[in-house]
């Protein structure tokens, strides 16, 4: 009974020594350490199944042979492969009768097994390895006990293992991630670079040309500026997440009176709007509502959103924008009877190149950047911008920008409500 309750105070404390070893080997070392002293044997190891599963390879074994390390051992030709196979506990007495016993180990390591023990570790019914104890002690047999123990330790070298794994799979995930990132942030730049020049000169010669042409050719020429301008909206986009993302970007503050930029907002997108017959209001106290800011930083942000509502509403809705001042700041809400947002898509919809609509059945034009741009100018002012939405329904959009430059900010990013 005292070896019995011996042996379950070391299976207790490995579990608790586990939780303070940060390293695999170390761990699996301390695993096969407790194996071989409670089942009394003479070595002691755990092997590693490999993604194809028809190889184990050694990750820790006692006492330490460095032969074994680049040694691969078939599944098919050992006898820890026939405890992977059936996923149970495998004892063999005699090994030199055994003729699955895989004989190279024994030549690279100098070690002669007699008998040997094998256990699979398991996670969650997945074959990730096995423990084994070889040639216990005075001729013994391996016995129910010793397999009791060498089960109950795999479960522990299971959790180890299945830890590793993870820690590789999101170490390799958050390089993949970080690789596509600067793919995507280096293809901005460039892009926006070198579109920049010939598109120039495509709007410079079409509008020369708009001006000397007669009557009969400036539609053709108006349908090549139009669609040159809306192009140039997506260059000076991508410049302006270029910029921002980079540290490059700058707020040159003055006065702004936000009624104006909302009023040239109107202005620029009245043509859309009343194709789509949607009513378009606009709500304040007829105070000019000044703010210390980029008169085009904040343009920008005011167009996109108010922009965004004339796009996703469709025929025969409304858009109305109210501008207020509450303390500390001007509050400006754009609400829509548009085609609202999932809910699904909410958490993500002021990321770059986001879009709703998957772009095989998308219905509205765009590059995803008009509500990432519109973040990135609010927070450059110290703003907060956050929307509410039902899908069917519509959008509210809010924007809080500070007075002034002086007070206290309310945070560099978007609250999604």
């Amino acid at each position: 009974m005292d070896a019995q309750l011996e042996r379950l105070q070391r299976l207790i404390e490995v579990g608790r020594k586990l939780s303070m070893v940060p390293e695999l080997s170390s761990m699996l070392q301390l695993i096969i350490g407790v194996a071989l002293r409670l089942t009394d044997s003479a070595a002691a190891s755990i092997l590693e199944l490999d993604l194809d599963g028809k190889n184990l390879h050694f990750k820790a074994s006692l006492p330490v042979q460095e032969a074994l390390n680049s040694l691969v051992i078939p599944v098919d030709e050992s006898i820890a492969g026939l405890a992977s196979k059936q996923k149970q506990a495998v004892a063999v007495t005699h090994v030199a009768a055994s003729p699955v016993h895989y004989k190279i180990a024994d030549e690279l390591s100098g070690f002669h097994t007699h008998s040997i023990l094998a256990c699979p570790i398991l996670f969650r019914g997945e074959l990730l390895g096995i423990i084994e104890v070889v040639n216990k002690l005075g001729g013994a047999d391996y016995n129910g006990e010793d397999v009791t123990i060498l089960e109950t330790l795999s479960a522990h070298a299971a959790l180890a293992l299945q830890t590793a794994r993870l820690q590789t799979l999101l170490e390799t995930t958050r390089q993949e991630a970080e690789r596509l990132d600067k793919m995507k942030t280096d293809f901005v730049a460039i892009t926006s670079h070198e579109l920049r020049t010939p598109l120039g000169l495509i709007l410079g010669h079409s509008t020369f040309l708009r001006e000397m042409a007669s009557t009969e050719y400036q539609a053709q020429l108006d349908t090549i500026i139009r669609n040159a301008m809306r192009l140039k909206e997506i260059i000076d986009s991508m410049t302006v997440v270029d910029n921002f993302q980079s540290g490059m970007a700058l707020v040159r503050r003055r006065t702004v009176s936000i009624r104006a930029l909302i009023s040239a907002a109107f202005t620029a997108i009245q043509k859309e709007a009343e194709t789509k017959q949607l009513t378009l209001t606009f709500e304040n106290d007829e105070s000019e509502l000044m703010i210390e800011g980029d008169a085009g930083k904040i343009g920008i942000a005011i167009h996109n959103l108010i922009k965004n509502a004339v796009v996703f509403t469709n025929a025969s809705g409304s858009v109305s924008v109210l501008a207020e001042e509450v303390p500390g700041y001007v509050k400006i809400t754009i609400k829509d009877t548009g085609i609202g947002i999932p809910a699904r898509d909410l958490p993500h919809i002021f990321e770059q190149f986001y879009q709703v609509e998957s772009h095989l059945t998308r219905r509205h034009g765009g590059m995803g950047l008009g509500l990432s741009v519109a973040k990135m100018n609010i927070d450059l002012h110290g703003g907060r911008l956050w929307v509410d939405s039902v899908e069917g329904t519509g959008s509210t959009f809010t924007v809080m920008l500070p007075l002034d430059s002086a007070q206290p900010q309310g945070g560099n990013k978007a609250f999604i409500d």
